[in-house]
Parts: structure tokens; sequence; C-alpha cells
């Protein structure tokens, strides 16, 4: 399999490192496994602008010009400040832009995190189901509204287009790459000899509802932090409503057109971000964190829990909750 992998200035080297030494070592193992065999991954790094590029952080990267004869085209993402520098950024990518429309037209096309927003301003992802950074999902989904964005999902593929999670997602792509093209006997070799865990399917688990970024437009907005101070108090769409004076009806309208959910799903999400976090960081027993944010029924918080983190509470705090140091003495 033939593996373009797009370098251009400010992208984030890692992940294409990440990518190509995954299945150079794929290649490795292959050969080990059967040394009469083909090595299974060829791949390049491309530019569409000269010999070299300077990746993100200053590092110069030398690159190879395109070749026609590719099996799959990969765009890394790039580095922001934030939200808000992401369409300074792609305003200056045209080009490449450019050249990722054109290569659609022959043949698949890969984004890793935050390269989806290139793929988007090619047109590629219009009507088409992706993912990206679940910090970047909500702007993605708010620059492309024809994508179905799935927030949680670590890799998603819709015909010809692929889209990965977040940073370490170039190692997911690398590892279903290997999966599809190679078999799964070199998966799991590749697997163990990497110490990379190739049966992550959801980004939930590590969704920090605080980084997320919030809906900008005011009535939601203040919605939101209504709710928020309220995470432990029952639910009531009524009673919301009289708060901001205005009928239940025109609540959900005005709240669903800016954030594309209802206030309970809003509401949910808090809830489940504010459990995270005392989980992770508090002794308190799992009834008692359900108490904290308004769920008397441990049963009932705890399938809630699990169908938005992925994760049960219990297995969510053996993963996440800082662990004692290893060595006594280190600082």
């Amino acid at each position: 399999m033939r593996v373009s992998i797009l370098a251009y200035d400010g992208c984030l080297a890692a992940e294409i490192f990440g990518l190509a030494d995954v299945l150079l070592i794929a290649n490795r193992i292959a050969r080990l496994q059967q040394p009469r065999d083909a090595e299974p991954f060829q791949v390049t790094v491309i530019g569409v602008r000269g010999d070299s590029v300077q990746a993100a952080g200053g590092v110069r990267l030398g690159v190879q010009a395109p070749h026609p004869a590719c099996d799959l085209l990969v765009a890394p993402a790039f580095d922001v400040a934030g939200l808000a520098d992401i369409g300074r950024v792609l305003g200056g990518l045209g080009p490449e832009i450019a050249f990722l429309a054109r290569a659609a037209s022959r043949g698949p096309v890969a984004a890793v995190c935050g390269g989806a927003f290139l793929l988007g301003e090619a047109g590629l992802l219009a009507g088409r189901r992706a993912t990206t950074a679940w910090a970047f999902a909500p702007e993605l989904a708010r620059r492309y509204p024809t994508a179905l964005i799935d927030l949680d999902a670590m890799l998603v593929r819709d015909g010809p287009v692929t889209t990965t999670g977040a940073f370490s997602a170039a190692h997911d792509l690398a590892q279903e790459l290997v999966r599809e093209r190679a078999g799964d006997d070199l998966a799991r070799a590749l697997g163990k000899f990497t110490l990379l865990d190739g049966a992550r399917a959801s980004q939930a688990p590590y969704l920090d509802a605080r980084m997320l970024a919030g809906p900008r437009e005011g009535f939601s907005q203040g919605i939101i932090r209504w709710l928020e101070a309220r995470l432990a108090e029952p639910y009531s769409l009524e009673r919301l409503a009289a708060a901001f004076h205005v009928s239940s009806r025109t609540l959900l309208r005005r709240f669903k057109a800016e954030t594309g959910r209802t206030p309970l799903e809003q509401l949910q999400d808090l809830r489940i971000g504010r459990a995270k976090h005392l989980l992770e960081s508090t002794d308190l027993g799992l009834a008692q964190v359900a108490e904290q944010i308004g769920y008397l029924d441990l049963s009932t918080f705890s399938r809630l829990f699990a169908r938005k983190a992925d994760l049960t509470p219990s297995a969510y705090r053996r993963r996440f909750r800082p662990r004692a140091k290893l060595v006594s003495g280190w600082t």
C-alpha cells in the first residue's frame, strides 16, 4: 500500500512521524514473519510548495513531490493557539486544500485530528460522517454544517474519506491500515511490540466538557450557566423557561438552533463532566458522586455514565485517577 502524508508549514510533525514510523515497524515485523514477502507499506512524506516545510515548533522537514501512484493521501493537523486561529491558518493553506480536492477525485484520503478541517475546506466532508479531536468537533460541525460530526468516534470511514480523533490517533489510523491491508496477525504483533492499544474505538472517556468551546450566542450561554449552577437539582423544562421569561417551546427551539441539542442533553453532559472530575480527584463513593450531580438512583447514574463516557464509573476511576508514585523519593 502506497501512503502519502501531506506535510505543510505549521503541521504537527509528530502526527506525520507517528503514522510513518508505526507503518515502518509493521514492515519490519512483516519481514520477520514472512521473509520472502514484499513489505506491505510504502510511505512518502510529500509537499506541494517545494522540497521542505517548517513544521510546528520550527522543525524543518524535507519532503518529496507528490506522486500520482498513491493508494491513500493523509493530511495531519496544524498548530493553532485557539479556535479563533483556525480560519487564519486555513486561509494560508490554499495550495494544500486545492491539492486535497484534486487528489480525492483519484483515490481515498484521510485526516488525522485537525486535518479534518483541510478536508472540510476541500469540500470532502459534505454529507459525510466524520470526526476530529473532541475539543475541535463543535467547531468542525459549525464550519461544515452538512457534515455529520461524531464527537466520540476515534476513527470514521465514510466511503473514500477517513477521519480520526485527537493527536495520538495517527497510531490508530496506522493500526487500522495494518489490520485491513496485512491482517489481524500482523496487527496484533504490532500492538504487542509497540505497546499501542488497538482497541480504542471511542474518544468519550477522554472528553472534558470544561475544555469544549461553548456556544457564542448569549441566550444559550446563559442557559448553560444556569444549568451549571444547579447540577444537583431536578430538571424542569418549565422552571428553566420561566427563569428566562420564554415559553418551553421557544426555549427548546432557540437552544437547539444555537447548540444543536436540547437543554436536557446539555445538562447530562455537564453532570457527567462533573462526575468525571469527582472520580478523578476525590475518594467519594459512587453513590456520593451520583448524589452530588442529582442522581439518587445509582443504577441510573451508572448507565448514563457508561453511555456518555464509554466506561463504567469504576473503570473510569481506575483509568484516570492519578496513581501513587511508584518509587519512593520521586519528585
